[in-house]
């Protein structure tokens, strides 16, 4: 094969994968299906190289990462601002917005296997004890996780 023909190829299959890449918006609700306090979906499963848009319907949300695979930085947005964030490596990304903590406002994302299944569910239990309502809303995110 010669040079160009490697070139040309390398080129092609790398603006494949980026064409793959998706964009997942998940909105930060004051009222949603699950109820008050609420990222909306709760619980994502997507592609190791897409991103989410945090999006919030009130200047009073933000999101911080709580828990994510091995080697990804923690994240955090500004209070009302929209926030994108890559999916680099495969597990569970469990994020919080920190103002409505108590109301577990909560999410989680789930990018291939769940490989880091025991470490979020020793974290999420942790948070759990600061929820004043919605007690049980992480738990059935975290259970959709295969």
């Amino acid at each position: 094969m010669t040079e160009l023909k490697k070139v040309v190829l390398a080129a092609i299959l790398f603006s494949g994968s980026w064409a793959s890449a998706a964009v997942h918006e998940v909105k930060m609700l004051n009222n949603g299906k699950d109820g008050i306090m609420v990222f909306e979906p709760g619980y994502l499963k997507v592609n190791k190289g897409d991103s989410i848009k945090f999006i919030p319907t009130d200047v009073g949300h933000d999101v911080s990462s709580v828990e994510t695979p091995q080697g990804i930085k923690p994240w955090s947005s500004p209070s009302g601002k929209p926030f994108t964030v890559q999916m680099k490596e495969e597990g569970l990304y469990l994020y919080e917005c920190k103002a409505h903590l108590p109301m577990a406002m909560v999410g989680v994302v789930q990018v291939g296997s769940p490989k880091n299944l025991d470490k979020v569910k020793t974290k999420a239990q942790e948070m759990s004890k600061q929820f004043a309502m919605n007690k049980d809303r992480l738990d059935k995110y975290l259970a959709q996780a295969k």
